[in-house]
């Protein structure tokens, strides 16, 4: 299994998880703080069955990918490599703008729910939350295995739960001090590597297609350098999406993106600061 695959398996189910995990953790503490632990196990159960739904709508994108051949598989290849790149960047936008108040959003829910009894509420909340989250991991590890020619690896996968678990579970019962919002940063700006790759890996596809015309193909061939089959290129391409003979409209989009999207997320954190 190419450590590449590896790497972004598991940072991808990590982060994913941890989110799911977080917002769980919330909705059992704020339940345990309203004394009101008789909703524990629906949530519990909600939790359990949005997982279940998640492995489900895996196993049907798998099902729908592996039975096509030719120019269709080429296109939905191209166009869920293209989605997922969105949606990890949204993913990455959303949790800067949301982290501060995400706890009081969450725990508002849930005390709005318990007091008017809206059962229904208390039950949908996590179950909504966890299938979110566990809809794109769906999404991004298929993603990741398209590129890799439909490699992911269940140990990557394996770990980056349980450090999502153990993490989670410290945070809410050992009380842990954890840098959770370092762990974002950090896994959000290599998260926006690896949307920048399925991006440009999404281009090629469709290039391929001749949906987007190949300008100036390759630009470059350094294969006989860092072959991105072998070694350390399978490593970067496995990761961040490297390829040793790109277009010109490939590497163009991969560098606009990460430009764009950097300094986005900078003006958002010091507007005040980018007008100067």
């Amino acid at each position: 299994m190419n450590e590449g695959a590896i790497a972004a398996t598991f940072l991808i189910v990590f982060r994913e998880t941890l989110e799911a995990g977080l917002i769980v953790g919330i909705i059992l503490t704020t339940l345990v703080k309203l004394n009101q632990k008789r909703y524990i196990p629906y949530v519990i159960i909600s939790t359990v069955s949005a997982v279940a739904v998640s492995i489900v709508a895996s196993l049907a994108l798998s099902a729908l990918t592996d039975s096509l051949q030719g120019n269709a598989e080429k296109m939905i290849e191209g166009l869920i490599s293209l989605a997922a790149s969105a949606i990890l960047t949204y993913m990455v936008f959303w949790m800067s703008a949301q982290a501060k108040k995400m706890k009081s959003d969450v725990e508002m829910q849930v005390e709005q729910a318990v007091t008017k009894g809206e059962f229904f509420a208390i039950m949908t909340l996590p179950f909504l939350a966890v299938f979110r989250e566990g809809a794109e991991t769906v999404l991004f590890l298929k993603a990741v295995a398209i590129q890799n020619s439909g490699a992911v690896s269940f140990w990557g996968g394996f770990w980056g739960l349980a450090l999502a678990v153990l993490t989670a579970t410290a945070l809410f019962l050992g009380g842990r001090k954890i840098p959770v919002r370092t762990f974002f940063k950090l896994t959000g700006f290599l998260i926006l590597m690896i949307a920048a790759g399925l991006l440009a890996y999404g281009i090629h596809e469709l290039e391929e297609l001749g949906w987007i015309p190949q300008v100036l193909y390759p630009v470059w061939n350094i294969n006989h350098i860092l072959n991105e089959k072998q070694g350390v290129g399978s490593f970067l391409k496995a990761l961040f999406g490297y390829n040793g003979n790109p277009s010109l409209v490939e590497v163009v989009a991969y560098w606009v993106y990460l430009v764009w999207v950097c300094a986005f997320l900078k003006f958002r954190k010091n507007p005040s600061q980018a007008r100067i």
